[in-house]
């Protein structure tokens, strides 16, 4: 698709939002969307961030992003190299990783958090910021777990699988943190427009969507009544 084309494509998709998400004491007007790259997959058996990428939306419209290669000092294994594309050459040029940290988490300050598999991403941030002497601000919405309540039908729920199967959207090679940032975004943008469809929700919000993430998979439809009675 042309480059045009496929950013059009991707703003009309992140509008659907907008009407679906409540501006309210606890709202989502705004999020940050987060993915990391790594060299392993935990941060307390030595793994470290290779990139991050945030995509903040607001309203429903990308109105900014961050990303960044980082240096840790660690060394990148071939398998990660081979599937991220990351080398050991790229990480060593780029900034050291405090830096980069840093500024991602000014980047991103208070808004609530998205991410798919956010209990992957949720490690590296709370451990990187950590180490930096900072906390969290926000919880994490997981885009995985949702999928999983949402679209129980899919052949699985990886990202890159949900985006052919829902037919959205590509901007780039999946395991790369912007790409992979973009492509959440259109999938969590989906995943509201279908539960306010599907349940004739006029908004959702963030309280909501935590409650839904942690409720069993065949349990979707109890949770969203008793979160009309309470309201």
């Amino acid at each position: 698709m042309h480059h045009g084309l496929r950013r059009r494509a991707i703003v009309r998709a992140l509008r659907w939002i907008s009407l679906t998400l409540v501006a309210a004491e606890d709202h989502l007007d705004t999020y940050a969307v987060i993915d990391f790259e790594t060299t392993g997959m935990a941060p307390e058996h030595g793994a470290r961030p290779t990139e991050i990428a945030v995509v903040l939306v607001r309203n429903g419209c990308v109105i900014d992003r961050y990303q960044s290669l980082m240096n840790a000092g660690v060394h990148v294994p071939y398998e990660i190299q081979a599937l991220t594309g990351i080398t050991n050459a790229m990480v060593r040029a780029a900034p050291p990783l405090a830096q980069v940290m840093a500024q991602a988490a000014d980047f991103v300050g208070s808004h609530a958090l998205v991410a798919h598999n956010a209990a992957f991403d949720r490690k590296f941030w709370d451990a990187e910021l950590d180490r930096l002497g900072r906390r969290r601000e926000a919880d994490f919405v997981c885009s995985l777990l949702l999928s999983r309540r949402v679209f129980p039908d899919s052949p699985n729920h990886k990202l890159g699988t949900l985006v052919r199967t829902l037919g959205l959207p590509a901007s780039g090679r999946f395991h790369r943190a912007l790409a992979d940032a973009e492509a959440t975004a259109q999938l969590f943008a989906r995943i509201a427009h279908t539960l306010c469809e599907r349940y004739a929700l006029a908004a959702l919000d963030h309280a909501l969507l935590m409650k839904i993430q942690k409720t069993a998979r065949g349990a979707l439809d109890g949770c969203i009544a008793r979160h009309r009675a309470a309201a």
